[in-house]
């Protein structure tokens, strides 16, 4: 058995973060006249396989272009807010973009974008899902980590109970633990308070926004299933109570 590298699985685990945590990415695809490179801002989510998921307009350029030829990169830039920007994180996925009519994709973007729910069903709108073929990670200065698809991405989660037990978690959460949320956002995290919601949850933790900001709530350890996932956000939540009565 080949030993493991904990400098990898770390290059790994911020990846996965830098994809799960951001809506937004820069993508780069090839102009259809002349092959040159062609850089927009666009909305993203991501699928429980860590699949980046799009919506995109057919009139806009990128997505002719995209028609043309589907191999396209997304940065995810996760330096923000950093003195030095250029010592934070940023990961590049290089893959080929895919229309898609799946379900998911569409439920998954449209809880993390609500606003996009407005323009989704337009004629000229469609959702994309992105096949990751590899990806190049820069941590800061030095730290520079080229990673397969193989080791990138969970397509083993695709086929966890927690996928199709996804929907009615974060609509409980919502419903009737909001304040479990508020806690989470502000106490675990930080944030400032008032209205946060709960968007997403997969095998590794939640998705949280408040307006235009979006939170990650991480797990402290993976999970498969619904019962797996109420079972840290209790812990979490326990967690968050105590730290406010402290």
């Amino acid at each position: 058995m080949a030993e493991s590298d904990p400098a990898k699985e770390t290059a790994i685990s911020q990846a996965r973060d830098l994809l799960r945590g951001l809506d937004a990415a820069m993508l780069g695809t090839l102009r259809r006249v002349d092959a040159g490179p062609n850089v927009s801002l666009v909305l993203v989510a991501v699928d429980h396989d860590l699949s980046p998921i799009l919506l995109i307009s057919t009139l806009a350029e990128h997505t002719r272009n995209i028609d043309v030829d589907d191999r396209v990169s997304l940065l995810f830039d996760g330096t923000a807010g950093l003195e030095s920007r250029l010592t934070g994180a940023r990961l590049t996925v290089q893959g080929r973009a895919v229309r898609s009519d799946e379900a998911r994709h569409r439920a998954r973007f449209l809880a993390r974008h609500p606003e996009a729910a407005g323009y989704a069903d337009f004629a000229d709108f469609a959702f994309y899902r992105v096949d990751v073929e590899a990806a190049h990670q820069v941590a800061g200065f030095g730290r520079i980590d080229a990673l397969g698809a193989v080791a990138l991405m969970r397509p083993d989660a695709l086929a966890q109970p927690l996928v199709a037990a996804e929907a009615d978690i974060v609509a409980h959460m919502n419903d009737d633990h909001g304040d479990a949320i508020e806690l989470c956002a502000t106490r675990l995290l930080g944030h400032a308070s008032g209205g946060w919601v709960m968007t997403g949850c997969d095998s590794a933790g939640c998705d949280l926004r408040r307006g235009g900001t979006v939170a990650r709530l991480p797990f402290d350890a993976e999970v498969s299933d619904g019962d797996g996932a109420r079972r840290q956000l209790v812990r979490l939540t326990r967690r968050a109570r105590e730290s406010a009565q402290a």
